[in-house]
């Protein structure tokens, strides 16, 4: 280990981050056009990107990554980008699963898996069956994911139970979305400029503190993160109640962990 990786090391012990962060991961495209490249090569360099952030978010001990890589809408784009996008998530895999092997990270996929080309849904599968042991983190990519259809899905299931509507509650709903096994986001941060969700953790995100950078995902580094993460501590997440309510509960969660 060299004085730097230390030093960055010592740099990570610092930051306190949400146990959940979601990230929509926008920007790829427009910055490849303003670089004079093909769009693919935009994505291309967001998979280093992806690489370096997850790195971070395990160091600094985030419990559930996030990571908003493909829409259901994306599905619409031009063919030869779609193959590319599929191809290059395919290579990423391949390459990165002793990584994540060694670093304890474990893979999960949320979205429509039907829709998935044979050979990406085979990679897919691999790097699960791979990292299934792994506990340090979970990195959960949202590949041909929607909110909308994340919700009649997990309604559906629902009322296979047979359970009646009368009775439903938040609580029996989120038992079927594809975040069950890991929880509600935190954070929400969307890189890239755009102002929107863009149909990502729509019911999740009640509650979830909004982050918006300018940087496209291509140009963004581990120092916003943190920068962002640090702010994030600096916000009241009162869940309706009023700062007073939220203050109380504070104190006596603190109580408690002094006991």
């Amino acid at each position: 280990m060299t004085v730097h990786d230390k030093q960055d090391l010592l740099d990570c012990t610092k930051v306190i981050p949400p146990a959940n962060v979601a990230i929509i991961m926008d920007g790829n495209g427009r910055w490849a056009q303003a670089c004079g490249l093909p769009r693919v090569e935009g994505h291309r360099h967001g998979a280093k990107v992806v690489r370096d952030i997850t790195e971070y978010c395990r160091e600094v001990g985030v419990r559930n990554l996030y990571l908003y890589a493909f829409s259901q809408q994306n599905w619409d784009r031009p063919a030869d980008e779609v193959q590319a996008l599929m191809t290059l998530l395919e290579e990423y895999l391949w390459q990165e699963i002793p990584t994540m092997r060694e670093n304890g990270i474990k893979l999960g996929v949320m979205g429509d898996k039907t829709l998935l080309p044979s050979n990406t849904l085979r990679a897919l599968n691999q790097a699960m069956e791979a990292t299934k042991h792994c506990r340090e983190m979970n990195l959960v990519l949202a590949i041909s994911y929607g909110a909308r259809d994340e919700l009649i899905r997990a309604a559906k299931k629902l009322a296979a139970e047979g359970t009646n509507p009368e009775h439903w509650t938040p609580a029996m709903l989120s038992g079927y979305l594809d975040t069950a096994p890991y929880g509600d986001p935190d954070l929400i941060l969307r890189t890239g400029g755009e102002l929107r969700l863009s149909n990502f953790l729509l019911w999740q995100a009640s509650y979830a503190e909004l982050f918006f950078t300018d940087t496209p995902w291509p140009s963004f580094r581990r120092t916003e993160l943190e920068s962002i993460f640090n702010d994030y501590q600096t916000r009241q997440r009162r869940y309706g109640q009023t700062p007073a309510q939220t203050a109380q509960l504070t104190e006596r969660r603190v109580g408690r962990r002094k006991k």
